[in-house]
């Protein structure tokens, strides 16, 4: 069986399974993976380090065992969500910080919203397509085929619409499009570059490579960056059992980001992506088990060809490949 007819299948049989056993399932599919300690969970441990060097090397390991844990909840409620009700989705995601938003919206002026990949995207895609007028983004084009469709059906079943992610296939005018017909929010998952075309950052004190998609697009359509950041929380109460889950999620919109006018675009460029990034970057610092990081990110880890990458290169007119990372295959 294929990738893509394993998540068909999947999506088809967890949202008819009781909630409690679907958990069940993909909590042991996390131990197995962290016991196995394949080439994600090690990458995921390097990572870890860099952002608490202090840990003892039994303590990474239990923060590692906590990020699959956090990584696999996000696979579970993906597959369920389907089949969960707006009253489920909206006691599941906590929201701060959406006021400024709302109100850019309201006055018909799109926003991009800068993410990385923490807690679970998708479920704040959910809430946000019945909250925001118009939610735009991009999904990497996978392979095969049929695991690229199956995500691609998912998330426009959600009601995003959604664009699809092919280097050199005009995304970014797409993109740009959408913003300029607004108003529309745009969230990129931006918190890892498939290119060389990406931008250095200092990410927890190191150097990493991140998009440059976010605010590119912020300054070639002349509106704002936000941002976005996520992570789980435990459930009590009354919250918990409209949830009908021990775990829901924080979303938390940050301060509205611009590009300084009086610099050179490229610095422009630079300078406001370091900006979103060192807000996410906190909450990540504060939240490290809920970055599903298992991919190389940090400089020290890339090969010579994508650390010796041009940090601006396509900035005036990035291909897909600068808009915005990907992850969607499970480690």
């Amino acid at each position: 069986m294929n990738a893509g007819r394993a998540f068909a299948m999947a999506w088809k049989v967890f949202k008819r399974l009781p909630l409690w056993l679907g958990r069940s399932v993909f909590s042991a599919v996390a131990i197995v993976a962290w016991l196995a300690r394949g080439a994600g969970v090690r990458q995921l441990e390097k990572n870890l380090a860099r952002l608490r060097p202090n840990l003892s090397p039994w303590q990474l390991r239990r923060l590692s065992l906590a990020g699959m844990h956090s990584y696999m909840r996000y696979y579970c409620e993906a597959f369920q969500l389907p089949a969960m009700s707006e009253a489920e989705v909206d006691a599941r995601v906590r929201v701060v910080g959406v006021d400024p938003v709302l109100a850019d919206l309201a006055q018909g002026r799109s926003v991009v919203l800068a993410a990385a990949h923490c807690g679970n995207w998708d479920l704040a895609g959910a809430w946000g397509a019945r909250t925001f007028p118009n939610v735009v983004t991009v999904v990497e084009k996978l392979e095969p085929e049929e695991l690229f469709r199956e995500f691609l059906e998912f998330r426009e079943s959600l009601g995003l619409t959604i664009v699809p992610f092919v280097p050199g296939g005009g995304v970014f005018r797409d993109l740009l499009r959408h913003a300029r017909g607004g108003p529309a929010a745009i969230p990129l998952i931006a918190d890892r570059d498939l290119s060389k075309g990406g931008i250095e950052v200092v990410l927890a004190g190191h150097r990493a490579r991140v998009a440059s998609g976010p605010a590119a697009l912020s300054i070639a359509a002349g509106v704002r960056v936000f941002p976005t950041r996520m992570r789980y929380e435990r459930l009590h109460g009354a919250r918990r059992r409209a949830a009908r889950s021990p775990w829901g999620m924080v979303l938390d919109f940050g301060a509205p980001l611009v590009a300084r006018a009086d610099v050179p675009r490229e610095r422009a460029v630079a300078e406001l992506t370091q900006a979103w990034v060192d807000s996410v970057g906190e909450f990540i610092l504060a939240n490290p088990q809920d970055w599903h990081m298992l991919q190389k990110v940090f400089v020290e880890d890339l090969g010579p060809a994508r650390r010796s990458g041009s940090e601006t290169t396509g900035v005036g007119e990035p291909d897909g490949s600068t808009v915005a990372g990907g992850q969607e295959r499970p480690a």
